[in-house]
This record gives C-alpha cells, structure tokens and sequence, in this order.
C-alpha cells in the first residue's frame, strides 16, 4: 500500500470514476485497475462494487476505509507543508466548507488575502448546508468549516457574530416602529431560514416571553427576502443576508436584541496543517476588522 494507490482510491471514491482519477493521476485505465485490485488484495477485503443501475459504489468497509485514507493524505500533505515551511516556501492544500450567506460575505475575502501572499497554497471551496458542511468535516472531506452553532466533537474557534433583525414588507403596519418588540410579533405569521436560524430566533421569542407562530421555513435566504416582498410573512434574518435589500423590503431593529455566532471548525486544533492554521488567523484578522458590514437599517418615518 502506496501514496498513489491511496490517493488514487480516494479520487475514484469521490469521482464515481475510475476513468475521471485515471486522468486526474495521469494513469491509463489499465493502470488504474491494476493498482486498485494490488490495494484490495494485499488489503484483503473488496472496497469498490459495480452495479448497472448505480455505478461504482464503496462497499461498507470501503466507506470505513476511505475516512482513514483521507486521515493519511492529511498527514502526508502535513509533512510536505513542513519542508516547505522549513525552506521558506508557503505551500498546501486547504479545503473549506461553507454555508451560502458565510461562502458569500466571508470567505472570499479570505481566499483573497491568502492567495495573494501565499500563491503556492490550493484553496478549494465546497457549499452546501450547515449540515452538509458538518457532515464533511466528519468524513474529512473538508479540513476546515464555517458552522452554526459548534457541535459534535469539533475544535472550533468563534469568527462572527451576526446581529439578527426583523425583515418585513415596506407597507407593513409596524413599519413605523424604530424597534420592533418580539411581543408585536406575537400574532404576526413568520418566517425563518433552516441551516442555523432556528436556535438563535426560538430563544429570541423565548427571551421575548412571545409565541413564536412559524408559517414558513426555507432554505435560501433570498427567497425568504422575495417572501417576505409579497407580504406572506415577516423574517427574522442575520445582517449578512440583508446587505442586499430587494425593493419593498425594510428591516427593523428587535428587541430584545439577537444574534448567531458563525464559527470555524476543525477536527482537532492540535493537529491543524500550517494552511489551515493560516486560515484560520487570516480569518480572524480580516473579519475582526472595522469594515465589517452592516445591513442599512432604514429608520422610522423614513417610508
């Protein structure tokens, strides 16, 4: 059992195709072949199955095996990290896992700080739900992920905290309240947002000592906000989704106030690759920054 063969395993296990690691390898087919059923057998078991109806498909050991495959190239990326350093060169792989609203207003800025001062480093972005992003880092797909709330058996670190606001139509009646309290909406029909909106809005109305009356739960954020345009429920959403407005849409101020604490995660800090610790300090410089962005609350009166 080689570097290649288990880079190789895990290229097909997470292609579907031998055909797509072959050319990722730059192995013939043959050659892929040859080397899977070399890891099998000296392995003893059979990690890969072919079936007409659903592809190629891991077998059950093969699933097991493929996390501890992964955990190996995370270590042999580290030792190459570790010369690289050592010579004064910056270089690595870092693969971050993000919900849309963080993958949009945080991330870049990241990716560009580090790819300007460390061109020799890989970034590679995967986008998905809080959930997806959870149950990436669990099979070490990603290295580092941005997460509400912390949970599991993850190292995290808090990166930023989101101020929550009511989102309504521009005519609504409570359009005139500079602070909406969470009492007002008490008898109002709502709406939140899946993937980490739930906990901070129910201990809102909790505080609030309000019913908490949910119509609708949606996944993406902007079609809460086009939701929300057509009058059919007020939102209580993070100051990241709202720093685009469509037209029609206000936001108010809420008492008492609430926010979601968006954080970065990784199996183990200890064990952390010099990337993703680089990663992760660039994060937490940029984004305790003076320019973070704030929705533009429009004040009472002002409709």
């Amino acid at each position: 059992m080689n570097n290649t063969q288990i880079r190789l395993f895990v290229s097909i296990a997470e292609s579907g195709s031998f055909t797509k690691a072959g050319l990722d390898m730059n192995m013939t087919q043959p050659a892929v072949s040859r080397a899977i059923s070399a890891l099998e057998a000296e392995l003893a078991v059979k990690l890969l199955l072919r079936d007409r109806r659903s592809g190629l498909m891991l077998t059950d050991i093969g699933k097991r095996i493929l996390v501890i495959f992964r955990e190996i190239l995370i270590g042999y990326d580290k030792v190459e990290q570790e010369i690289s350093a050592e010579k004064g060169l910056e270089k690595g792989l870092i693969r971050i896992g993000a919900f849309p609203v963080a993958s949009a207003h945080l991330v870049p800025k990241i990716i560009r700080s580090i790819a300007s001062s460390y061109p020799e480093i890989e970034i590679r972005l995967y986008e998905g739900t809080v959930a997806e992003v959870k149950e990436w880092l669990e099979a070490r797909i990603i290295d580092v992920g941005l997460i509400i709330p912390p949970d599991g058996d993850f190292d995290f670190v808090p990166l930023f905290r989101e101020k929550l606001y009511a989102v309504l139509q521009d005519d609504h009646p409570l359009r005139h309240k500079a602070v909406i309290c969470v009492k007002d909406l008490e008898d109002e029909p709502m709406l939140i947002c899946r993937s980490g909106y739930e906990p901070p809005v129910v201990d809102l109305f909790q505080r609030g000592g309000s019913k908490l009356n949910v119509k609708y739960e949606v996944s993406s954020y902007l079609t809460a906000l086009n939701m929300v345009k057509e009058g059919l429920a007020v939102g209580v959403m993070s100051q990241l989704s709202l720093l685009s407005l469509p037209p029609g849409v206000i936001i108010r101020e809420l008492a008492p106030d609430a926010y979601r604490d968006i954080h970065l995660a990784v199996n183990s800090l200890a064990e952390a690759s010099i990337a993703v610790r680089l990663f992760i300090e660039t994060a937490l410089r940029l984004t305790a920054g003076p320019d973070t962005a704030v929705p533009p609350v429009i004040q009472a009166g002002q409709m």
